[in-house]
């Protein structure tokens, strides 16, 4: 099961994609998450590794498996029989604002238990996260 969030932000997809790439400043424009730490060199690439803290969780790693500027990533996390994949989507619009779809999708064979264990607070979370996109590429300061 997909579990999404969208927003419009009143930006171009290159602003927005700027606020999404800094992933170690998410923690100022989203309540979800308490810290991210990068722990590779250099701008997020394919192979990079990022340390996750989110209020109620427990640390997560997570590895950029896609990465097209700027129409968004894909990075992936590990934990006892489940993956989870998190993709960030932007679209161009016609009028020049930008269209932002966040999913987090959960397989293997726990799958079900943690959607039943945390589904309602990942859904919160993506939308605290869409919302929090959505200013932060309206307003890069």
């Amino acid at each position: 099961m997909t579990m999404s969030a969208t927003a419009t932000a009143a930006a171009g997809v290159e602003q927005v994609w700027s606020a999404l790439v800094d992933v170690t400043s998410w923690p100022r424009w989203t309540a979800s998450i308490h810290a991210i730490e990068l722990l590779d060199e250099g701008p997020l690439a394919v192979g990079s590794r990022a340390r996750i803290k989110q209020p109620g969780t427990p640390d997560l790693v997570w590895v950029v498996e896609e990465l097209h500027e700027p129409d968004g990533f894909t990075w992936t996390t590990r934990s006892a029989g489940v993956r989870t994949v998190g993709r960030h989507t932007l679209q161009a619009n016609p009028d020049g604002t930008t269209q932002i779809v966040l999913e987090v999708e959960h397989s293997g064979p726990l799958a079900g238990v943690v959607e039943a264990l945390t589904g309602r607070r990942t859904r919160r979370y993506l939308q605290l996260e869409a919302a929090g996109l959505k200013a932060a590429g309206e307003d890069p300061t």
